[in-house]
């Protein structure tokens, strides 16, 4: 499996969920919460989103995908007043597959507008390094339009057909839907990608992939500096520089903390042994696991595993 495939498949994305939300007038919805992907589809009108101290112009036919969920807010216009905005968070666990009205009495009136808000759940932790070397947000215009990509525009029926009917594995269709929509815009961009220090490029990097492949494929073997050379068919010296310049850390180093967040995963899950765990994330023996695992998060593995009860 090559390396995205993996991460893509360690971040555990699932429990899609979708409202449609019908606005009218001068309306505004907001969202708090951190370790989510959430994708809006403009299905009618346009409207203004707010995040990180930007305005994003969205029109009918576009997608916006906000990959780490971070807060943000969608008002009809820039009249629209932050604290009447009505908090979406809650709504994908109380009304998810249903339509919401939002209606507002402020002036002026505008246009009817009909989102599609779709949520996809991650493992924040493993997912990290993805959402730090993706922008705020992903941008699409046009895709109900015969221009748009054709991995798009089936994607987008397939999705349509979906949450229109129900029929028996729908939730499972809708999960790999959203993760198909999501790898393919982060495919997306990683071609139109001109940083070269960027960590996607290197995982698509001709002489690199190999070993961020076998890193996070076979992550309990004792690799070395010298090992993941030989899997990019380089040597020790010129692997170790190329990999620091581009990664911003050393092999060894990013093979750790790799390593760590796994560990953390497991530790969440609450299935295996902490001996076991720390076995299945390369380490030798459980005293030096969990050494390492106090020096990266300031607790032991048994303390972090109670703090957070099999919750990922």
């Amino acid at each position: 499996m090559d390396a995205l495939s993996k991460i893509f498949d360690d971040i555990h994305l699932n429990k899609s969920e979708y409202i449609y939300l019908k606005a009218k007038n001068n309306w505004a919805f907001q969202y708090h919460e951190h370790g989510a992907m959430i994708a809006y589809i403009m299905m009618q009108g346009q409207c203004l989103l707010h995040v990180e101290g930007e305005k994003i112009q969205l029109e009918a036919g576009d997608l916006i995908l906000i990959p780490s969920g971070q807060n943000h807010l969608c008002t009809a216009s820039t009249d629209s007043v932050f604290q009447d905005a009505l908090e979406i968070r809650p709504l994908f666990d109380e009304k998810h597959q249903k339509t919401i009205n939002l209606e507002s009495d402020q002036y002026p009136q505008r246009e009817d507008c009909l989102i599609l808000a779709i949520r996809g759940h991650v493992d924040s932790i493993m997912a990290k390094p993805l959402f730090n070397a993706l922008p705020k947000y992903l941008h699409i215009q046009h895709i109900l339009s015969s221009t748009a990509p054709e991995w798009l525009q089936i994607g987008l029926q397939f999705l349509a057909v979906e949450v229109n009917q129900i029929r028996p594995g729908r939730d499972k269709i809708l999960d790999h839907l959203v993760s198909i929509l999501f790898i393919e815009c982060v495919r997306d961009y990683i071609a139109q990608l001109s940083d070269s220090h960027n960590w996607l490029n290197a995982l698509t990097h001709a002489e690199l992939s190999n070993a961020l492949a076998v890193i996070h494929g076979q992550p309990e073997l004792p690799w070395t500096v010298e090992s993941l050379a030989e899997q990019c068919c380089m040597s020790r010296s010129k692997f170790a520089n190329l990999f620091t310049q581009i990664i911003g850390e050393t092999p060894l180093a990013y093979l750790q903390q790799h390593r760590l967040r796994l560990a953390s995963q497991h530790l969440r899950s609450g299935q295996l042994s902490i001996q076991q765990i720390a076995y299945r994330v390369g380490y030798s023996s459980e005293t030096a696991f969990s050494q390492s695992f106090k020096r990266s998060y300031e607790l032991t593995p048994s303390q972090y595993r109670q703090l957070h009860p099999q919750n990922a």
